[in-house]
């Protein structure tokens, strides 16, 4: 049994933020008692029980006109039926997020306000990246953690001339890893701390 299990939910439409997705579990697997269950957005409406069980919920969505797709909203929508109904079912769990984009900025910063809001409706804890901007000066490299400045989650940017087998770049890959680290670790904590 894991000490703590962690819940990737996402849409993708074109593949690239699939692979962020893929990205965030890896880095989850990497610390020693977390297991992470990946789901799209339509799987995880079929698994509610699953996610109440999880101890942290990752929500991922590309930007897609300045928020997250229809597809993810039309989750967010869901839960408040399947979720709200039973109560708080998702208070006091870990909750982060990471998007995807065309463009460097793209907005994605309101795609990951308001799944950070999305988290707080239902009481969960947010976790952020806690990683500097990168790639912000003469010395600063494309292939940076965290090249695109974010704090609130891990952003991406593919081209959108390219395929999900050749974008998001590894740097932005990279920083998904690391946002399943940090919330694997920090799960790790909440559920320690709170167990004792």
């Amino acid at each position: 049994m894991p000490d703590v299990r962690i819940a990737v939910v996402y849409h993708s439409g074109y593949g690239h933020t699939g692979r962020q997705a893929e990205a965030v579990k890896a880095g989850a697997e990497q610390v020693p008692g977390a297991q992470a269950l990946l789901l799209t957005v339509a799987e995880a409406q079929t698994r509610w029980d699953e996610l109440a069980a999880a101890d942290a919920i990752v929500f991922g969505a590309p930007t897609y006109m300045a928020g997250p797709s229809a597809a993810f909203k039309a989750f967010e929508e869901a839960t408040s039926r399947a979720v709200m109904a039973r109560g708080f079912a998702w208070r006091d769990k870990i909750a982060a997020g990471f998007t995807n984009s065309g463009a460097q900025s793209g907005d994605k910063l309101a795609t990951l306000i308001q799944l950070a809001l999305f988290a707080a409706q239902h009481g969960m804890h947010w976790v952020g990246l806690d990683l500097p901007p990168a790639n912000n000066s003469t010395g600063g490299s494309p292939a940076d953690l965290n090249r695109l400045g974010f704090w609130l989650g891990a952003g991406a940017q593919s081209n959108v001339d390219q395929g999900p087998d050749a974008a998001p770049p590894e740097s932005d890959l990279a920083t998904a890893r690391h946002l399943g680290r940090r919330v694997a670790e920090t799960t790790l904590r909440f559920v320690r701390g709170r167990a004792a």
